[in-house]
């Protein structure tokens, strides 16, 4: 299917774009979320709402009203949930919040308005099998710089995810995933990890680099219920190879094990497929094909 918008609201209303002088164009200035849209209505709402008004905050970008949020959500995915004619999976939505417009130069303008986009979006046609029997990952050579004053929220700035995922055109390698630049194995270019270790789950430090994503936060907070403890912590390459387990989590794609990480093989094990379910249970992803 196309990756192209099915439809958009820009601030409420059917809008062909944003003026020239937009700072999430001209800069980056803003925020986004992507939201998986599944039969039943778009999932872990709030709290991508949460992480929204988390980034707004750190910003200083006015935050959206909660409520024309949500009624901008349900307009533009109520009426097309299923958006793959051959599937019956869900539609993606995309927001993006902006500082607005301002004129040429970094100075934010005294009083932000910011643009507010809601966009419609197909399901990605990812490959059956990624969810079942694994997928292959990478080491990416570009890195991630330190600034954890950005760390954390999913801000419009996303060079080096651009630069890490033009490394590679295979089509049999899902993901890569990205370092900071003490070598320390941060996140995939579109995804968060887990590796489990003798029955912990170990998952990076996000404090000084990455995206802390919504699926992320929902595994950490459903682990001990399933008995598991949980360690966010510096992950090595070394630590990562002696994993029993890995697996790869976002909104989208929900749970990924991994089956090869360069050249090593791994095998899709139990508590992968235990926190799959636990996921799918909550209605935090949508369940594989």
């Amino acid at each position: 299917p196309s990756r192209m918008a099915i439809k958009a609201l820009i601030n409420g209303k059917v809008q062909a774009g944003v003026a020239v002088d937009d700072r999430g164009l001209q800069y980056g200035d803003g925020v986004f979320e992507t939201i998986a849209v599944a039969e039943a209505g778009p999932l872990c709402l709030d709290e991508h709402f949460s992480r929204l008004r988390e980034g707004c905050e750190r910003l200083c970008i006015p935050p959206p009203a909660l409520p024309v949020l949500r009624a901008e959500v349900a307009q533009v995915s109520g009426s097309n949930p299923g958006s793959n004619s051959d599937s019956n999976l869900g539609a993606v939505v995309k927001i993006i919040l902006t500082r607005g417009e301002g004129g040429r130069g970094y100075a934010p303008p005294a009083e932000a308005r910011p643009n507010r986009i809601v966009a419609l979006y197909p399901w990605p046609a990812y490959p059956p099998g990624h969810a079942s029997a694994g997928v292959r990952l990478r080491f990416c050579r570009q890195r991630y710089g330190i600034n954890p004053a950005l760390a954390g929220i999913k801000h419009l700035n996303r060079l080096e995810q651009i630069l890490a995922r033009a490394e590679w055109q295979d089509q049999a390698i899902a993901e890569g995933l990205v370092m900071d630049l003490d070598d320390n194995v941060i996140e995939g270019t579109m995804s968060n990890f887990f590796i489990v270790k003798d029955n912990l789950l170990l998952t990076s430090d996000l404090r000084a680099c990455g995206v802390r994503g919504v699926i992320r936060q929902k595994i950490i907070g459903l682990a001990a219920g399933l008995g598991l403890a949980v360690h966010e912590q510096v992950i090595s390459r070394e630590l990562l190879r002696q994993a029993d387990e890995i697996f790869l989590c976002n909104s989208l794609i929900g749970v990924w094990p991994v089956r090869m990480l360069a050249d090593q093989p791994f095998k899709p094990g139990p508590i992968t497929r235990r926190i799959r379910r636990a996921l799918i249970g909550e209605n935090a992803i949508i369940p594989p094909c």
